[in-house]
């Protein structure tokens, strides 16, 4: 068994890096760490934290969704 042939394993590493959505989730994970930690905690930017989270959390689903899709 190959790790590709693990259902949820194949469509995270499928979205990896010829994915330009996702490529730029990961790279401005650091750039919203850094607002975090110069702002502090406030209402803003926990929002912006919880948004980043929703965002990247829900784009996986979204891609293999729509990769399933195609696929049929």
């Amino acid at each position: 068994m190959k790790l590709d042939d693990v259902p949820v394993v194949h469509y995270v590493l499928e979205s990896g890096p010829d994915d330009p959505v996702f490529d730029g989730l990961l790279l401005s994970g650091p750039l919203v760490i850094g607002i975090l930690a110069l702002a502090g905690r406030s209402p803003v930017s926990v929002g912006l934290a919880v948004l980043y989270l929703l965002v990247f959390s829900s784009y996986l689903p979204y891609k293999w969704l729509s990769n399933r899709g195609q696929e049929s």
